[in-house]
């Protein structure tokens, strides 16, 4: 059994397609009568060099636990870095009287909290989003992998998009659960005045009131929130970075190197991230609100706050998010750089599709 998944692993079409002819012999260089043909050997030892680079083969258990490794450092050190932006953002949600704008947020916390105010749910938050890289982005390749294979190559390739948005949502339906927990905790530390300063504290109040419902409660909402956000992340990303390569950097990938290559990554994800922020905003407005309040339920809190109540905060959260999202875009990919894992270009219509389309004879 795990010999045939590696085996469609290998198979699946998104691995480095030039190299996998090369592993199978069926790209060699074609022979010319009028011209000698080069030396063979040569370019197989080249070929083997290339693929022997990688530390894993795509597709298999060490490259699925790196690559969450990678979601964990992704996720976690970024919304740690940037939690006095969400503590200010969140504040505006459920309090729009007192917290009136980004600037001014800031500047009642620091009058009434200081700056040790402003980093208020650092530890909920480096928890639960550590947690929810490590299922966001090592469940997300393996489930590209797996509908992949699922749909064959030639579908594979025509239905990209959908396959990165199906892969995505998957990942991110286990992310939330594993989120939900450290999200609510946050919340109260960052909206409650009183009511607790850290996890240690706010863990246990939370279970004493309202038992495991409290951690699970705004779970619904998260799925609605992050799901979206995760889709457009994901196909924006992989279908922006597709779309650089074709029509803006000068060369093709194979012949950037690696920085370059991570400077690609960086833009595509603000692209992305910007995205993000828009389609998953009022979500995040429920759920802000809905983790502060006892008894209340995401339609009352979404009835509540009416369509301009939803889109509080947002200039903020497109600042936030665009910045998250390119970081962590750049160290997932800085990662598989380091570990040295297969990291498949852009899909290229594969030549069967092209036979059949007739761009080839």
């Amino acid at each position: 059994m795990y010999s045939s998944v590696v085996h469609l692993a290998r198979a699946n079409p998104f691995n480095a397609p030039h190299l996998q002819l090369v592993h199978d012999g069926l790209a060699g260089p074609r022979s010319d009568p009028a011209v000698p043909p080069g030396p063979p050997r040569r370019s197989r030892n080249l070929a083997a060099a290339a693929v022997e680079e990688y530390s894993c083969e795509y597709g298999s258990a060490k490259f699925y636990a790196l690559c969450g490794f990678g979601g964990v450092l992704s996720c976690g050190l970024t919304h740690t870095a940037v939690v006095p932006l969400d503590l200010v953002k969140c504040r505006m949600q459920v309090d729009p009287q007192k917290y009136k704008g980004i600037f001014n947020g800031f500047s009642v916390t620091l009058k009434e909290d200081g700056f040790r105010g402003l980093a208020k749910g650092g530890a909920p938050t480096f928890i639960g989003y550590s947690l929810q890289g490590l299922c966001k982005f090592g469940f997300y390749e393996v489930f590209k992998v797996l509908y992949s294979n699922m749909l064959g190559e030639e579908n594979a390739y025509l239905w990209r998009t959908s396959l990165y948005l199906a892969a995505s949502a998957s990942a991110e339906f286990f992310a939330d659960i594993a989120l939900a927990p450290m999200e609510a905790a946050k919340v109260r530390i960052q909206t409650q005045p009183g009511y607790a300063n850290t996890l240690r504290d706010a863990a246990p109040k939370m279970y004493k009131e309202e038992g495991l419902k409290a951690f699970y409660k705004g779970v619904a909402p998260l799925w609605m929130r992050q799901i979206p956000y995760t889709m457009m992340k994901f196909a924006c990303f992989e279908r922006t970075v597709e779309a650089l390569y074709k029509f803006v950097v000068p060369k093709p990938r194979s012949e950037c190197s690696k920085p370059e290559q991570l400077v690609v990554t960086f833009v595509a994800g603000y692209i992305a991230g910007v995205f993000c922020a828009i389609v998953s905003h009022p979500a995040d407005s429920v759920v802000s609100v809905l983790n502060k309040e006892k008894g209340s339920s995401a339609s009352q809190v979404l009835k509540r706050l009416g369509f301009r109540g939803v889109w509080k905060g947002l200039f903020a959260r497109i600042i936030m998010i665009g910045t998250l999202t390119a970081l962590q875009w750049f160290i997932y990919d800085s990662v598989k750089v380091y570990f040295r894992l297969p990291r498949p270009p852009p899909p290229e219509m594969p030549e069967s599709l092209k036979k059949k389309l007739g761009y080839t004879q």
